[in-house]
């Protein structure tokens, strides 16, 4: 660091010294606990005797900055070793039992639960890896030698003490340009920007059109009048942009590059804001017009707001009356259709509220002489998809024919799929089970393929009060459940019934519940298969659209790949088709725990046992799986862990988290290294697909920017 960083970094961690210990102006142990979030006593105190260098049972500024000098001016792999050497809180040298005890306080740390014939595989493999002179022990010198052979760990490795005693870049932080400014946003948003520069032109248009005609009423009619016909294009384009049927007809055609449909759901939210400032404004302009008129007439204020007597409107002079009802009913629907309702498991507010949209435009009818005019097309589509959507969800016999319930409150359904029913990889349907609720319909992602002809999968988590129901209806043991035998004779395909009668266990429920579903309906994952590099990322549930594509893309693989009639040799056609030009698929599965990896395990170990054994550019679907609740491999505390997990999974060639193949990583992606690797591969023009947060969303699209990858989100 240069003289001024030094100086800089010694200011910040005197300040944050002064904001860690008490009026002693020293840290003692449970303070330090606190600073670091360590869980582990273990750890804290082995960490705490780093820093106490003169054995006071408190850590002076001084302690501090010597020992932070030695770690980061220092060899690092003598350190580590060092600590890691004195760690199980005794002299000598290490010997297995020490080493188990300290891999477990490990993972307990990363919050893994392993059986403890794995936690003696680890224990062992990564001994026997240190023990160089096989005498039954590991020395200082062995341990530092094991940790060079990790350098990809070593080059970033940093002690928990990082995450408060680390300066901010300041500096750097005032010479970014704000992202909307950058040149690569407006690349990677033109259709976007390019349709909302066409709608605030419009909408400018329509504004001063209507306050030029109605000019000789003074300013504030002219300003009602303006947003007047503002609203009757907004209250009928809103309900445009949820035409889910012509949306998802309109993304097979040459529109979908033009018009941003991957963002109706944002546009719409865009349209119901707008709507709630013009109807503002309308309303404010028009009080204060009356307000001028209560001067001049025998009506009072009131008068004009709520009552008929003074005949404004069209239907017996009603315009005031629903203009009120209008306003109040418009705010109540924004407000409940904001985010912190509809994510804090109140979904039912927002869905039954936002069904006065039939009230809505029945009072805006009456209200407004010319807005028949603007809504009798789009409505008549509106209606001819309703009564589509109702007329195919009674449509033959839909049933739930299994369900299973997780440890991580997931929902599995199965749906027996009648033959009518066709969809994409990554559509996504609306459900109803009268038996949860007569009417209510929620929309889920279909989780199976297009080509498993026999069922459907829904993958539901419980979140709020209709999944959470869902749930608990399937784990009462008095749950409508079926004897294997009496499902046979409502199954057709006698090898689902073997199947299904396979797979019997605690939790899963045989049934046969009635259930309607409204779709399929498209998403923007639609365009994975016209994509050269896809880069699929899911976080938590977020990879249900992804389970479904995974599966549609191995199955198309398969068609490619050649064995060799004479060994188990295969490999696979390097082929380009109508159907899919995809060249490689990254897929990337972000969990917060351990235990949510359950979901879709066994879907992914099938995947990775179909991929060939060679082929001409590589592997065609490479996994990548984050378990962020685990220290990540450059804490000081995991290094030991994540050492002896490579190791194990080296030897056994399978992950001890997850069973997979592919190793589990600790901790959250690193997005501009996993982006540039992906860059560097040269596969083709790169799309990235995302389901998940809406905060990591921000996070993931703004590399995207950064490497000129394209980025489509999954909305609902």
């Amino acid at each position: 660091m240069s003289l001024d960083e030094d100086t800089r970094w010694l200011e910040w961690v005197t300040k944050q010294f002064e904001s860690i210990a008490g009026e002693d102006k020293e840290i003692d142990l449970e303070e330090f606990k606190t600073a670091l979030k360590v869980k582990e006593s273990f750890f804290a105190e082995r960490f705490f005797a780093l820093f106490d260098s003169d054995g006071s049972s408190t850590i002076s500024l001084d302690e501090l900055l010597k020992a932070l000098d030695l770690l980061i001016h220092g060899n690092t792999h003598t350190h580590t070793a060092a600590f890691w050497y004195n760690v199980k809180g005794s002299s000598g040298s290490i010997d297995p039992d020490e080493l188990r005890t300290v891999l477990k306080s490990c993972l307990r740390e990363s919050a893994i639960s392993l059986p403890e014939e794995k936690l003696d595989d680890l224990t062992m493999a990564l001994f026997e890896s240190a023990d160089k002179d096989n005498s039954g022990s590991i020395t200082f010198e062995e341990l530092k030698a094991e940790l060079e052979t990790f350098p990809e760990v070593m080059e970033n490795l940093t002690i928990s003490a990082a995450n408060w005693l680390k300066p901010p870049d300041l500096e750097q932080k005032r010479r970014q340009a704000p992202r909307y400014l950058t040149p690569a946003y407006w690349h990677n948003n033109s259709r976007k920007l390019l349709f909302l520069c066409v709608y605030a032109c419009l909408s400018l248009l329509l504004f001063t059109g209507a306050m030029l005609q109605n000019h000789h009423g003074g300013a504030w009619y002219m300003v009602a009048k303006g947003c007047g016909q503002c609203l009757n294009f907004n209250c009928t384009f809103v309900m445009v942009l949820m035409l889910r049927r012509c949306l998802t007809w309109l993304r097979a055609t040459w529109v979908v590059r033009v018009l941003p449909l991957d963002q109706n759901v944002l546009l719409h939210q865009i349209v119901g804001y707008a709507i709630l400032c013009y109807t503002v404004l309308h309303t404010t302009a028009h009080v204060i017009n009356f307000v001028k008129l209560s001067e001049r007439t025998d009506y009072r204020l009131w008068e004009y707001l709520l009552t008929t007597r003074p005949g404004i409107g069209w239907v017996k002079g009603t315009a005031s009356v629903t203009g009120v009802v209008l306003q109040v009913m418009i705010c109540l629907m924004v407000l409940c259709s904001s985010t912190f309702v509809r994510r804090s498991g109140h979904f039912e507010v927002f869905y039954w509220s936002h069904l006065s949209y039939v009230w809505v435009w029945s009072l805006l009818v009456v209200h407004c002489a010319n807005f028949w005019k603007w809504f009798v097309v789009p409505g008549l589509l509106f209606i001819l998809e309703k009564i589509v959507g109702i007329a195919v969800s009674h449509m033959g016999g839909l049933y739930i024919v299994e369900v299973n319930l997780l440890p991580s409150k997931v929902t599995h359904l199965v749906i027996k799929r009648p033959q009518f029913f066709h969809f994409k990889p990554g559509d996504y349907i609306y459900i109803n089970i009268p038996d949860i609720a007569k009417y209510e319909w929620h929309p889920f992602t279909i989780s199976s393929a297009p080509e498993q002809s026999d069922t459907l999968w829904l993958h539901i988590r419980s979140m709020g009060q209709w999944t959470n129901r869902l749930f608990e209806y399937f784990r009462q043991p008095e749950s409508p459940a079926v004897s294997p035998k009496r499902l046979a004779t409502s199954l057709r395909n006698r090898r689902q019934l073997n199947k299904i009668s396979a797979k019997m266990g605690e939790n899963t429920r045989y049934c046969n519940i009635k259930c309607y579903v409204d779709g399929p309906y498209g998403t923007p994952t639609r365009q994975i298969f016209a994509s050269e590099h896809a880069v699929l990322i899911g976080a938590g549930i977020g990879i249900t659209p992804f389970a479904s594509i995974l599966q549609s893309i191995m199955y198309r693989y398969r068609r490619r790949k050649q064995n060799c009639p004479n060994c188990n040799y295969s490999w696979c056609e390097n082929i380009k088709d109508s159907e899919m030009k995809l060249r490689k698929v990254d897929f990337i599965w972000i969990n917060r725990d351990q235990k949510s990896f359950e979901w879709f395990v066994s879907l992914l170990t099938k995947l990775e046992m179909d991929q060939a054994d060679e082929e001409p550019e590589g592997r065609f679907l490479e996994m990548h799986m984050y378990m962020t609740s685990a220290l990540s491999k450059n804490d000081m505390k995991a290094i030991g862990l994540q050492m002896a997990l490579d190791l194990l999974a080296k030897k056994e060639k399978r992950d001890s988290i997850t069973g997979l193949r592919t190793r589990t990583q600790p901790g959250r992606p690193e997005w501009g290294k996993v982006f540039q690797k992906v860059s560097e591969e040269k596969k083709g023009k790169v799309h990235v697909f995302y389901c998940g947060s809406p905060a990591l969303a921000k996070v993931i699209k703004a590399q995207c920017e950064h490497f000129g990858f394209n980025f489509y989100k999954e909305n609902f």
